[in-house]
């Protein structure tokens, strides 16, 4: 199928290329001319084209430069006629160059009502659109045949996506106003869902009890970074949080019918591990054998049986992994729309940020420009598909020289376009790993008593820290900051809920 409308053959002349070439581009002069005129004849037409109308999108250059005159004047809260019009032509010296007195006053002829206004404005910025298109289309084939022989068919494909994407979000929508008792009966309508829900959800559940307390669950169009150092169970938690909401969708699909399929799901976008890996640690979290006996066959057969089972249980949640190295911004778009059109899409989760690309074909300055495309494409796709997006995030190396290594909003690298741009910034923090490196050592002490104490206190605060696991809110756009304990099993990379009213605490699912 031939998207954009180009001639199956690549012949020349006919309706092929060529003639393609010889029509002429869309445009409706009559209509800048009628527009024109409305304006400068009542200044109050202006109101109904201002918000979606701009001189580049007249395709007579002269009525661009007359538009943008009469926009600057009026926005400026002056008056915008002929007589003022020729005055400042005149004084620019570009009165010959706009038709000159006689141009300026047959566009007074040609004026319409100003309650027609707003319609020839739509049908100018219409024309500049389908102009916008052509010459889109005319890059493609260009690159097609070759015209930039350092992007592949695939790279072109995504290059052509992030193009009309563009185009669509800038030029597609009406935007304009809601009237509050629109936006008053959504709101009201959000604190139905949460006082229906257990514990005050409004969003998606994660499965993790305190996280849902604390926030009301995932929210549409959020985007969320989770960031930690290394082997702090970033992705652990990243999936753990998937498989709670996959679940949440899951259960909430068969309240009425047992084998209803849901319409909905989690699409998680590993970059980093294959998708047999991650299946294999999302397996070992559930059936709590440990991954890495599995990888070396090292398990019982009772084992080998509930690893089975689970696999059973756990094959119809609504879950899908794409495990495409450094994705492009705008391939992971498509994906998504994609998903969301043929099953339904509710979550996305990204592992993680820094292995992502910008959109092809674009080649941003520096690493932080990147980063920064990167996150407004991620906020972008959130809003766009009304869906949360959880984004995952390295941290610097700045956290290991404090004494102490929580994170915090400076450790985010390239921080500034990531905070800037997330509704929320999460830390996972593990006490435990850091306080394992600190054990004392005998060589460092040269008093036995001195040493003994030193062990004991260390001990102490291992057992202190033992399974435990912090998640600190550092920004909440639309709710409080704070942290919450979990559970964490490192032999199965496991977090859950810390039930701190037993003895050494637990986990809850």
């Amino acid at each position: 199928m031939n998207t954009f409308g180009a001639p199956p053959s690549p012949a020349f002349g006919g309706d092929g290329l060529l003639g393609l070439s010889q029509r002429l581009p869309p445009q409706n002069p009559e209509a800048e001319q009628a527009l024109l005129g409305a304006l400068l004849a009542n200044n109050k037409a202006y109101e109904r084209v201002s918000e979606f109308l701009a001189p580049d999108h007249f395709a007579d250059p002269v009525h661009g430069r007359i538009y943008g005159a009469i926009q600057r004047r009026i926005e400026a809260g002056q008056l915008a006629d002929a007589v003022t019009l020729r005055a400042e032509f005149e004084h620019n010296g570009l009165l010959d160059e706009v038709g000159g007195t006689a141009y300026l006053g047959q566009l007074l002829t040609a004026m319409v009502g100003i309650i027609n206004a707003g319609e020839y404005g739509k049908v100018i910025h219409d024309a500049w659109m389908r102009r916008q298109l052509v010459d889109l289309g005319e890059v493609i084939v260009n690159r097609a045949f070759g015209a930039e022989p350092e992007l592949d068919g695939r790279q072109q494909l995504e290059s052509a996506e992030q193009a009309l994407f563009d185009l669509a979000k800038d030029n597609g929508s009406d935007g304009g106003f809601v009237h509050f008792e629109k936006a008053l009966a959504t709101a009201v309508q959000h604190a139905a869902t949460a006082f229906s829900n257990p514990g005050g959800v409004s969003g998606l559940s994660t499965g993790l009890r305190d996280y849902d307390a604390k926030t009301g669950g995932l929210h549409r169009s959020d985007l969320l970074i989770l960031a930690g150092r290394p082997a702090m169970g970033k992705t652990a938690l990243a999936t753990k949080i998937a498989f709670g909401a996959a679940r949440s969708i899951l259960r909430k699909a068969r309240e009425n019918d047992p084998n209803a399929i849901p319409r909905g799901g989690v699409a998680i976008f590993s970059l980093e591990m294959s998708a047999d890996q991650l299946a294999t640690r999302l397996l070992s979290e559930e059936a709590r054998i440990s991954g890495d006996r599995i990888r070396r066959g090292d398990i019982m057969q009772r084992d080998f049986d509930k690893f089975l089972e689970v696999s059973r249980e756990l094959q119809s949640l609504p879950l899908w992994i794409d495990d495409t190295p450094a994705i492009t911004i705008s391939a992971l778009r498509t994906r998504c729309r994609r998903l969301q059109r043929t099953r339904g899409l509710d979550l996305v989760v990204v592992d993680y940020l820094q292995l992502m690309r910008p959109a092809a074909g674009t080649r941003p300055e520096s690493r932080v420009l990147e980063i920064s495309m990167i996150t407004q494409g991620l906020k972008a796709i959130a809003k766009e598909l009304s869906i949360p997006v959880i984004a995952l995030s390295q941290l610097s190396r700045q956290v290991e020289s404090r004494e102490d290594k929580r994170p915090q909003l400076s450790d985010l690298r390239e921080s500034g376009s990531i905070e800037q741009d997330a509704d929320m910034v999460m830390f996972v923090y593990r006490d435990e790993y850091y306080l394992a490196q600190r054990q004392p050592k005998e060589l460092n002490f040269e008093n036995p008593q001195k040493l003994h104490e030193a062990m004991e206190k260390w001990q102490k605060d291992m057992e202190g820290a033992h399974n435990k696991a912090e998640l600190i809110i550092a920004k909440q756009r639309h709710g409080p900051t704070g942290t919450i304990k979990l559970f964490f099993e490192g032999e199965f990379t496991r977090f859950g809920d810390l039930d701190q009213t037993h003895d050494g605490g637990g986990y809850g699912d």
